[in-house]
């Protein structure tokens, strides 16, 4: 049954780490090297800068996924120390 715990807290934590950078990489780059006429570069980004695009509204389900395999792994860890 431990097994079992520390298999599926595994692969939690994986498909959070998946989902997580997916989210990123399916929103595309967010800058770009073209350029407009009056000079300024044409980007993706918004306009108070990168990090506003990267919220927990979008990467609850990742993190989420994250924690829960994260917290399985440490009860199986936790049992196996005081099993002995």
């Amino acid at each position: 049954m431990l097994v079992i715990i520390s298999w599926v807290g595994i692969l939690m934590v994986i498909a959070g780490v998946v989902y997580s950078a997916g989210q990123v990489l399916w929103r595309g780059p967010l800058s770009g090297s073209r350029r407009l006429r009056s000079g300024e570069a044409k980007t993706l980004e918004p306009p108070r800068g990168p990090a506003r695009s990267l919220g927990l509204a979008r990467e609850w389900p990742g993190l989420a996924l994250i924690g829960l395999g994260a917290i399985l792994l440490l009860a199986r860890a936790a049992a196996m120390f005081i099993s002995g």
